[in-house]
């Protein structure tokens, strides 16, 4: 499902003084995503891998995307009982999943940025 564009993100963001711009630790997390779901064939949608490409580019999130990066944590929290979550040889698909959002820094900085917005 496409992300529905807020015509007033770019206001608030500013507005707030935000950098939506997530942190290097993300970034990295969401390049080991891609690159297991490469190697893998498994873990995350195309919705999941458009974030990661944005989180690799770290260019300035919108607020909306911000919630929607919680919103995902949140559902996906039970991911983390899976067999191999975790294992970067015979990874979990909600372990690549989890990275292509930015992985546990991932949701500690959206939570911390939600907190704010």
């Amino acid at each position: 499902m496409p992300q529905a564009y807020d015509p007033f993100d770019e206001i608030r963001r500013e507005a707030l003084g935000l950098d939506l711009v997530p942190p290097q630790i993300v970034s990295d997390n969401a390049a080991r995503g891609l690159a297991l779901r490469q190697k893998f064939g498994r873990g995350g949608t195309e919705i999941g891998v458009a974030r990661a490409e944005e989180l690799v580019a770290r260019t300035g999130l919108t607020p909306h995307t911000v919630k929607r990066m919680v919103s995902f944590f949140a559902r996906h929290e039970v991911d983390k009982r899976a067999k191999n979550f975790g294992n970067d040889d015979n990874p979990s698909a909600g372990y690549v999943a989890w990275l292509l959002w930015g992985g546990d820094e991932g949701r500690k900085w959206a939570v911390e940025v939600k907190g704010r917005i």
